[in-house]
């Protein structure tokens, strides 16, 4: 029984070493500052995994969140202007007294999220999906051209 245990641990250590081990955006440099300094000016956060974190009050200003994960993220009192969220993920959201003044809102997912009293002037805001989510007191409305 032992030879098939060495056998199994040398042939997993050697498969470890051969394959390159994918680093974390949430272990990123950005990321780690942004928790812990709550404040990231644009930083390069693509495509990072913030779902449900806290990021109340956090200066997300000029940063590039293309397609981040911030499913069910507390964004209250964030300052989110000239963010990009192009594709980012807001399902279940909490974002109130956020300012998304001049971001990229194009195809962000918000479903089931909450937007309250929100900053959203001069933001680009094409095929948002805004299915079941609680608009109030925020600059957003449905329709197509005018």
């Amino acid at each position: 029984m032992k030879p098939i245990f060495l056998t199994a641990a040398a042939l997993l250590t050697t498969l470890s070493l051969a394959a390159p081990i994918p680093v974390k955006a949430e272990n990123s440099a950005p990321v780690r500052r942004l928790l812990e300094t709550r404040e990231c000016y644009g930083c390069d956060l693509t495509g990072v995994n913030l779902k449900g974190a806290h990021l109340i009050g956090v200066d997300l200003r000029n940063a590039n969140l293309k397609g981040a994960n911030l499913e069910g993220a507390n964004l209250e009192g964030a300052d989110l202007t000239g963010a990009n969220l192009k594709s980012a993920n807001l399902k279940q959201a909490f974002v109130s007294d956020t300012i998304l003044s001049n971001a990229n809102l194009t195809n962000v997912n918000m479903t089931n999220a909450r937007l309250y009293n929100s900053d959203v002037d001069g933001a680009i805001m094409a095929n948002i999906d805004l299915s079941g989510a609680d608009v109030f007191n925020t600059a957003i409305s449905i329709g197509g051209e005018y």
